[in-house]
């Protein structure tokens, strides 16, 4: 059983698509491919952590029983759905705030601070394509899908890249 990242996946959302210059001639392709490309990494065992933005304000919640694994949603600025509502569509459970998950990850949609005196890295989304964030440091790992190769990535590669930048 493995543990995977994604945020931003915007299933459904016409403007992400335009917006952060996907690159997919129709939103119905890109949803494909993000379905795709998560099953073809994620088994039905394993969990994935969706740090934000689901979908696009709509029924995109169909979306998710084609998706492979147990899904737990940090909400973000585009779930504008009640709790109950995604915990109905399939969600093992839904966050309205960052949470910390073994006691050192910060899981937030949009980015939180930290410093190299605090004991925590942060994963997150919502930044997408922005030149102003990179991609990873020693303490933080942006999982947007455009950064990720539109599917999600294993905890395991977030660690080993955390540590990696924890040695230069």
């Amino acid at each position: 059983m493995k543990c995977y990242f994604i945020a931003d996946t915007h299933f459904g959302d016409e403007r992400i698509r335009k917006y952060e210059n996907r690159p997919f001639p129709t939103t119905d392709l890109m949803d494909q491919v993000l379905i795709h490309n998560w099953n073809a990494r994620v088994a039905p065992e394993d969990t994935v952590y969706i740090l934000g933005d689901f979908g696009a304000d709509g029924d995109e919640t169909q979306v998710l029983a084609q998706l492979n694994g147990t899904k737990f949603l940090i909400k973000g600025n585009h779930d504008t759905k009640s709790n109950a509502a995604y915990r109905n569509a399939g969600f093992q459970e839904v966050y309205d705030h960052p949470i910390i998950l073994d006691g050192f990850w910060l899981l937030s949609h949009e980015a939180l601070y930290v410093n190299s005196n605090m004991p925590y890295a942060n994963l997150f989304g919502h930044v997408h394509n922005s030149p102003i964030v990179c991609d990873y440091s020693s303490q933080h790992f942006c999982v947007c899908v455009e950064r990720i190769g539109y599917a999600p990535i294993s905890f395991d590669e977030i660690k080993k890249k955390i540590q990696e930048a924890s040695e230069s």
